[in-house]
C-alpha cells in the first residue's frame, strides 16, 4: 500500500522505511523528495542518505539494514521513543497509544488493541504480531479481548507508582527468567525508562491492570514479585496457532481525557 503524502516528514520517513523492511518495493513519497528546514528535517535527511547507501541485494540483508536504520530514526526522534525501545523491544510486548474519543475510554482501549487508529502523536507503537499469519482469526490477535462492558470485571485500578512497576517488570521473560528487574544492577534505569513512558500521560492520568493482585492493593509492588509471580484476568487468544501457545498475559492501561495507552506482556510457549 502507498505511503500517504499528507502527513508530516517523520511520519512519512517511519512509514517508507517500516514497509520497505517489510519487503515492499514503493518509490520515496513525494512529502520526502524536499524535507524543509529544522531538527526534524534534518533527521529525515540523514535517515534519507543513510537509506540511499544501502545495497538492495541481497533482499534479507536490505530488510534487516533498513530495520536498524528505523530503529536508530525513532530512537533519535524522541525519549519517549528511546525509553520504549530500551525497555520493551526485546521481550514480547504491544505498546500503543491511541486517541481517547469515548465517555467509557474501553471502547478506545478496544480500537488500540485492534490497531484500528494510530498513536496520536506519530510516536512509536511495539507490535511483534503486526505482521504474524495469525491475524487472519482476528484483528486482535494474540488478544482476544472481551466486550467493553465486560471490562470493569476483569481491571482493577492502580495507583500511579504502581503502574510504573507494572510497566517496568514487563522487561522480564514469563519463562525461566534469568534476571528479574528485582536483582538487576541497572533496575533503577528500567524504572526510568518506565516512568518516562507514563509521564506522557500526565499527573491526572488513570490506570488501570488486569493483574488480580490489584484487586485488593492498589499500590502493589509488581517489581518484588515478577512476572512469575504475577496472576490475571486474561485477555489473550485461547487459540493454538503454528506451535505458539499463549499462557500468560499482564496489562496496564493508561487512560486521560485525550488519550489511551495499552501496554501489554504475553507469556508464551
Amino acid at each position: 500500500m502507498p505511503v500517504r503524502a499528507d502527513r508530516n516528514a517523520l511520519d512519512l520517513l517511519d512509514a517508507h522505511l517500516e514497509a520497505l523492511g517489510d519487503g515492499a518495493d514503493l518509490p520515496l513519497p513525494r512529502g520526502l523528495a524536499e524535507p524543509a528546514d529544522g531538527a526534524s528535517e534534518e533527521l529525515v535527511r540523514w535517515a534519507l542518505d543513510r537509506l540511499r547507501h544501502i545495497p538492495r541485494e541481497p533482499e534479507d540483508s536490505f530488510g534487516l539494514r533498513v530495520g536498524g536504520l528505523l530503529r536508530e530514526v525513532r530512537t533519535r526522534r524522541c525519549p519517549w521513543n528511546a525509553a520504549a525501545l530500551r525497555l520493551l523491544e526485546d521481550v514480547y510486548t504491544f505498546a500503543a497509544t491511541g486517541p481517547r474519543r469515548h465517555e467509557d475510554w474501553a471502547h478506545d482501549v478496544l480500537a488500540v488493541l485492534h490497531r484500528s487508529v494510530q498513536d496520536p502523536r506519530g510516536w512509536v507503537s511495539l507490535d511483534w504480531d503486526r505482521r504474524n499469519d495469525a491475524r487472519p482469526i482476528g484483528s486482535a490477535y494474540p488478544f482476544a479481548p472481551p466486550a467493553a462492558s465486560d471490562f470493569p470485571g476483569r481491571l482493577y485500578p492502580l495507583e500511579a507508582q504502581a503502574a510504573v512497576g507494572a510497566l517496568a517488570v514487563m522487561a522480564e521473560e514469563w519463562q525461566a527468567e534469568p534476571a528479574p528487574v528485582r536483582t538487576r544492577p541497572d533496575r533503577a534505569a528500567v524504572v526510568a525508562d518506565a516512568r518516562t513512558l507514563l509521564s506522557r500521560f500526565g499527573s491526572a492520568a488513570g490506570y488501570w491492570t488486569n493483574a488480580t493482585a490489584a484487586a485488593s492493593d492498589p499500590a502493589v509492588d509488581f517489581i518484588a514479585a515478577g512476572l512469575q509471580g504475577t496472576r490475571s484476568h486474561t485477555f489473550i487468544t485461547s487459540e493454538y496457532v503454528k506451535g505458539l501457545d499463549l499462557l500468560e498475559d499482564l496489562g496496564l492501561i493508561a487512560v486521560t481525557d485525550d488519550e489511551v495507552g495499552v501496554f501489554w506482556s504475553f507469556g508464551a510457549y
